[in-house]
């Protein structure tokens, strides 16, 4: 019936898992829960060997760091049943319905369902304000927003897919750094035209990283879409900064944002780590790495 995967990275997955056995245990379903590390430090596999103790539950090591879209791929064929639902390992289960949510949709023969995310409402420390605020206000959107671009806001933290549609698709091992996997995992599926169905079965984003480390993801993030875009996997049209980018180069308007980069870089970042992170700070630095990092490649 169901798989639920698990890649987890320097955090503590047991809660998680106590609380999805909590519900899965009261359903008439067969179900195993596969968590995969991904080279974490020793005290975190300390911490996580205690979910096999859990029925239908194991916990997998990887014996160095592969990234996440090789630890998907590795999860997938380590699973038995014909439903996999992806989950982050730092996510938390909120709603008493969660699985019983997903099940119905099984039920109704849905082949790839996305439950959504959503952010605390608040969070403590200034020193993630940033993550916070880039999470709440941009990438959290409601059911019916994400419904009317079904692949484009399509994540694979919390979705529920078909096991028979990944023999046709699959995440990119080449990409062993943060970013982007997903989006790409996506521009597949919208290739291939497969349904996608948004429901409002949202999990909470547990581990705010750190500003400093967000903006570290970032970069990577944009690392990547910088291979992608240069290998032609996607089409530009699929993702905002590219097209914003491909105008810019058309034009030769990129050459300022360049200057940005190398004028205002430490400003915008002093602005980032700060108490009050300005998004549109952090949509122009986003905007000025690219080009700058595209243009390095073409000098």
């Amino acid at each position: 019936m169901l798989s639920i995967l698990i890649p987890t990275y320097n955090y503590n997955v047991y809660p998680l898992v106590f609380s999805l056995v909590q519900q899965l245990s009261i359903q008439n379903i067969s179900y195993e829960v596969i968590v995969l590390d991904d080279g974490s430090q020793n005290h975190y596999r300390l911490q996580n060997e205690k979910i096999n103790n859990f029925n239908f539950c194991k916990f997998l090591i990887n014996k160095n760091n592969l990234g996440l879209s090789s630890t998907r791929n590795l999860l997938i064929k380590a699973s038995k049943y014909n439903y996999v639902l992806f989950i982050d390992g730092d996510s938390v289960i909120f709603d008493s319905n969660y699985i019983k949510n997903y099940i119905q949709a099984i039920n109704n023969n849905l082949n790839i369902i996305y439950g959504g995310r959503i952010h605390p409402k608040a969070i403590g420390h200034s020193n993630q304000k940033l993550r916070w605020k880039y999470g709440k206000y941009v990438e959290d959107k409601l059911c019916d927003v994400r419904t009317q671009s079904p692949y484009k806001t399509l994540m694979f933290n919390n979705t529920l897919i078909k096991k028979d549609l990944l023999k046709k698709i699959q995440f990119d091992s080449t990409i062993t750094k943060y970013g982007h996997e997903d989006t790409l995992l996506a521009y597949q599926i919208s290739l291939l035209q497969f349904k996608v169905t948004h429901i409002n079965n949202p999990v909470e984003h547990g581990d705010i990283d750190l500003n400093t480390i967000f903006i570290a993801k970032t970069i990577s993030g944009l690392d990547n879409l910088k291979s992608i875009y240069k290998k032609n996997l996607i089409e530009i049209d699929f993702i905002t900064l590219l097209k914003w980018y491909d105008k810019l180069f058309r034009f030769k308007l990129h050459y300022i944002f360049i200057l940005f980069h190398h004028l205002l870089q430490n400003v915008m970042i002093k602005n980032l780590e700060s108490q009050f992170p300005s998004l549109l700070v952090f949509k122009l630095f986003k905007i000025c790495h690219f080009c700058y990092t595209c243009n390095q490649e073409i000098d």
